[in-house]
């Protein structure tokens, strides 16, 4: 009976210590919890950009990187580096210039007043020369941008001025016209050349007559080309 006894109490014991070793102690749930509910600050505080923040900065970057569209019919104003006319160019003659005034879209300047500009005179026929009277046109090709021309599609600027005589001249569009004509009603023939010029003034675009002959566009003066091909511009 006794002997029964020790070895049931030795059994027990040896169950219990085997019991003892294949268990594992919990584990602490709560730690790694407090962890992951920090992670982001401990990562600010470290100087790392949490994740969600830095996928909605390179986001914003791409979007920014997306090209803008100057759409056709964006009117571009040029202030002429030299003086430009019937008689003093021909055609086929390259000319400079600076934008005059900022391109938006929107609400973003998308070529900056200053920006180097490049055209061509496609006509110029002094008056008395040809049949029809003197003729200056020209084109804008392209604009300097980021450190690279962009060429662009312009419709030509056209100015005419016919004459029958030396008593009379008009030019077509802006202000001159009208100044020829009050002139040639005050004083003949001089006063139609000073009535000209002084309307050429008074009408924003620059076009002047030298005598009662020729178009005159001085330099620094503002003509204004419109796109007739949207543009399409990299952000860099």
């Amino acid at each position: 009976m006794r002997s029964r006894l020790i070895l049931f109490i030795l059994t027990l014991y040896l169950g219990l210590t085997v019991l003892g070793c294949t268990s594992k102690p919990a584990t602490d749930n709560s730690a790694d919890a407090g962890s992951n509910g920090t992670a982001s600050d401990d990562a600010t505080k470290n100087g790392k950009e949490p994740r969600e923040h830095k996928e909605h900065k390179e986001a914003q970057q791409e979007k920014k990187k997306e090209p803008v569209v100057v759409p056709a019919g964006t009117e571009v104003t040029v202030s002429l580096g030299s003086a430009l006319g019937s008689k003093l160019s021909q055609s086929g003659q390259t000319f400079t210039g600076t934008v005059s005034q900022d391109v938006s879209v929107g609400n973003e300047v998308v070529i900056p007043k200053g920006s180097t500009v490049s055209g061509t005179v496609t006509d110029a026929k002094p008056l008395g020369r040809f049949a029809g009277g003197a003729s200056l046109q020209v084109r804008l090709d392209s604009i300097k941008l980021n450190g690279y021309d962009l060429p662009v599609q312009t419709a030509a600027k056209s100015f005419t001025a016919k004459g029958k005589g030396k008593r009379t001249a008009v030019l077509a569009g802006g202000g001159a016209a009208l100044g020829g004509i009050i002139g040639a009603l005050a004083g003949g023939g001089k006063g139609a050349a000073i009535g000209m010029a002084a309307g050429a003034g008074a009408g924003g675009g620059g076009a002047a007559f030298t005598g009662n002959k020729d178009i005159v566009l001085p330099a620094e003066s503002d003509v204004s080309f419109e796109l007739t091909q949207a543009v399409k511009l990299e952000r860099m």
